[in-house]
């Protein structure tokens, strides 16, 4: 049981964000009446899910000396805004004093904080969750400060892939457990934990989303196997073409004929230990999002075959109004 602190520094909030495996923020502002009404039941959440150095839930003033930076460097540009981190990253954002949306996702949670008591989950590699069943997906690197991971934003039954082998499921893409390979000697039972293509190295990924949403950066992660020499080995991807608001997915032809959004080359030294490749997309072309073709052109090396094992998806969700002075969600600007 622990009650809510009052952030009074950066330094202070930086130091909670090391020391406690997840961390609640509430960003607020003095003369924002939302704020005020949902304070008590943030406070209710704190006494009840709050525990020393695993869940902390904060305060942060806004417009208190000290803490301003914060707001800025999250993206706070709304009040009230509730900022979830788990193990150092940003895993959720709620702009507004929903009580119902924010039980939602906490609760997502409940059961990661009631058994945490070993301390925070090993650093390293980039990884910035643990996956499992907490409702967080693993991620093989660390989100960019102020943007979350909104793979929970796509359709999965619409999702199409082009290419793949029979034997994989284009869902596990999109899993929230961490890659077997990366677990050694962990087996993956009959459905295999990646995704290979078929009869050569390229492959066409069609992610609709629920709703409009921004994109910020893609994480690609593939682990194709080093210690056999089998020539048939798949490789890791190297040229991506990216489009976006297509009604349904492109065919091969057509991925080669048009103007792709963003061509990315990825090289050797942009996979990290965990396999996965963190690229920055061009964030003003990818405003007002509601679908992502992903065509993996070619692979890195001679092999007929590419490998993908997770695909993480990082920016916003949602619709976001102008960038401008801190409002109150649900009233009027000025008032």
């Amino acid at each position: 049981m622990s009650r809510t602190i009052e952030i009074q520094s950066a330094e202070q909030f930086s130091g909670l964000l090391k020391s406690s495996r997840i961390v609640v923020a509430d960003f607020y502002a003095n003369w924002c009446g939302p704020c005020h009404q949902i304070a008590p039941f943030f406070a209710q959440l704190a006494l009840s899910l709050g525990k020393p150095n695993v869940a902390t839930f904060v305060k942060v003033n806004v417009e208190a000396e000290g803490v301003k930076s914060i707001a800025s460097e999250y993206a706070v540009t709304h009040l009230p805004t509730f900022i979830i981190f788990r193990d150092g990253s940003v895993a959720e954002k709620i702009k507004g004093a929903d009580p119902q949306t924010l039980q939602a996702v906490i609760g997502k949670l409940s059961s990661d904080i009631e058994s945490a008591g070993e301390g925070r989950s090993g650093g390293g590699g980039g990884s910035s969750s643990s996956g499992g069943s907490g409702g967080i997906a693993w991620r093989g690197a660390d989100l960019p400060r102020g943007y979350t991971d909104i793979s929970d934003n796509i359709d999965i039954r619409g999702l199409e892939l082009l290419n793949a082998d029979t034997d994989f499921s284009v869902r596990t893409l999109f899993s929230k457990n961490k890659p077997a390979a990366l677990d050694k000697g962990k087996s993956t039972g009959e459905e295999k934990d990646w995704v290979e293509s078929d009869i050569d190295e390229q492959l066409l990924l069609f992610t609709p989303f629920n709703s409009a949403v921004k994109l910020h950066t893609l994480q690609i992660t593939s682990l194709p196997p080093t210690d056999t020499e089998d020539d048939d080995v798949p490789m890791r991807p190297k040229t991506i073409k990216l489009f976006t608001n297509r009604p349904h997915n492109l065919g091969f032809d057509e991925a080669d004929d048009i103007d792709p959004t963003q061509t990315i080359e990825i090289g050797e030294d942009d996979w990290n230990a965990n396999g996965t490749a963190n690229i920055s997309l061009r964030f003003v072309r990818f405003q007002n999002i509601t679908s992502l073709v992903i065509f993996v052109v070619d692979g890195d090396g001679d092999s007929e075959k590419v490998r993908l094992d997770r695909v993480r998806l990082i920016g916003e969700s949602g619709e976001k109004r102008e960038m401008g002075k801190l409002e109150k969600i649900g009233d009027e600007p000025g008032e």
